[in-house]
């Protein structure tokens, strides 16, 4: 799993990856309300605002860690955004992309580099 400064976290599998908010990110949001996922098909570049999510604090756009296109939008989530607070890095995904350049994930941090930037804050 890869951590971006911004609180998305992104898991790849073979050319396919997972992107969700971080526990903290979660966290820091309080009770979520609303999820819009991105629609498959959507190309999105690294960095790229791609869903957004509201909660009763505030609503944040997501970004995407890596750039590529859309394949999946946890639709779940729109019945069921609590799941972003129960699960964040688990069941609370937001999106699925087939990743057009894996390289990128090189400029992410992984969990101990992302914890010290928690610790940071």
């Amino acid at each position: 799993m890869h951590f971006t400064k911004d609180h998305e976290w992104v898991r790849l599998d073979g050319d396919v990856a997972t992107v969700g908010i971080t526990k903290h990110a979660a966290d820091q949001l309080g009770d979520v309300v609303f999820v819009e996922t991105p629609e498959a098909g959507k190309t999105v570049a690294a960095k790229d605002s791609f869903a957004v999510v509201e909660s009763v604090k505030a609503a944040s756009d997501v970004y995407a860690p890596v750039s590529g296109e859309v394949i999946e939008g946890n639709v779940a989530l729109a019945t069921s955004p609590e799941t972003v607070n129960a699960d964040p890095e688990g069941e609370g995904w937001f999106a699925k992309l087939k990743v057009s350049d894996a390289s990128q994930l090189d400029t992410l941090m992984d969990r101990a580099a992302y914890d010290a930037f928690l610790a940071t804050l």
